[in-house]
């Protein structure tokens, strides 16, 4: 029995095992292929969220640190560590 009372919000049954189901909507957009959740398990309350693979490498050369190149780390760390005292 799944009851719907406005966008996002439902009540579902627990079966006998402590078993329910996740909505298929949900399931097919938020869960990837590997189909692994992470639950948090809180007083009162469980949060589940999709394991997500994160790309480390995203924003990989997006730093900025004020300056074109650096020619000598030595020099360049001298000025960054007098520039932030």
């Amino acid at each position: 029995m799944v009851i719907k009372l406005e966008s996002g919000v439902e009540f579902r049954k627990v079966d006998s095992q402590g078993r329910l189901i996740l909505p298929v909507d949900w399931r097919e957009t938020e869960i990837g292929e590997d189909k692994e959740l992470c639950i948090i398990k809180r007083k009162g309350y469980l949060k589940i969220i999709p394991k997500r693979r994160v790309d480390l490498t995203k924003n990989f050369d997006t730093a900025d640190i004020g300056v074109d190149s650096i020619s000598n780390w030595n020099d360049f760390q001298k000025k960054f560590i007098e520039a932030h005292k």
